[in-house]
C-alpha cells in the first residue's frame, strides 16, 4: 500500500472519491480493486453514472471538493469535462471516471477489469 505525500493510502483515497460521489446521489457506484492485477495502471478504479449533462458535473466537483477536503490532494489530471459525457479524474493511484448513463453503457470499463476486486458502494448506510 503506497501513501500519497499527504499519509493517505489509496484504499482511503479510493472511499474518499466514492464518498464525493454520494453526495451528489451518483448512480451505480463500484469501486475496482486492480492491485493484485499484473500490469493494471493504478491501484484502484472508481466508477459511477449521472442522469444528465449537470448532475455528471456536480459529481466531479463533489469529488474534487471532498478530496481536496479531505487530503489536500487535487487530480494529477482530468480529462472530459468539456463534453460531460464521461469524466476522468486521476490521482495516480486512484482514477474516478464519471459516466454519463448512456456512455458508461456503451464503454462497459468494469468488464474490461473483469479480474478486479469489485465493491458496490451504496447510499445506504
Amino acid at each position: 500500500m503506497q501513501l500519497t505525500k499527504t499519509g493517505i493510502d489509496s484504499k482511503e483515497l479510493s472511499q474518499l472519491v466514492a464518498q464525493g460521489m454520494l453526495e451528489k446521489k451518483a448512480n451505480g457506484i463500484i469501486i475496482l480493486d486492480l492491485r493484485n492485477i499484473k500490469n493494471a495502471v493504478t491501484d484502484f478504479f472508481v466508477i459511477c453514472s449521472g442522469n444528465s449533462d449537470t448532475q455528471v458535473d456536480a459529481i466531479t466537483d463533489s469529488i474534487e471538493e471532498q478530496v481536496y477536503k479531505q487530503s489536500g490532494l487535487d487530480p494529477w489530471h482530468k480529462e472530459g469535462k468539456e463534453n460531460k459525457e464521461w469524466i476522468l479524474l486521476d490521482y495516480v493511484d486512484v482514477v474516478a471516471h464519471v459516466f454519463k448513463k448512456d456512455r458508461r453503457q456503451f464503454y462497459a470499463i468494469e468488464d474490461l477489469w473483469g479480474d478486479a476486486e469489485v465493491t458496490q458502494v451504496d447510499s445506504e448506510p
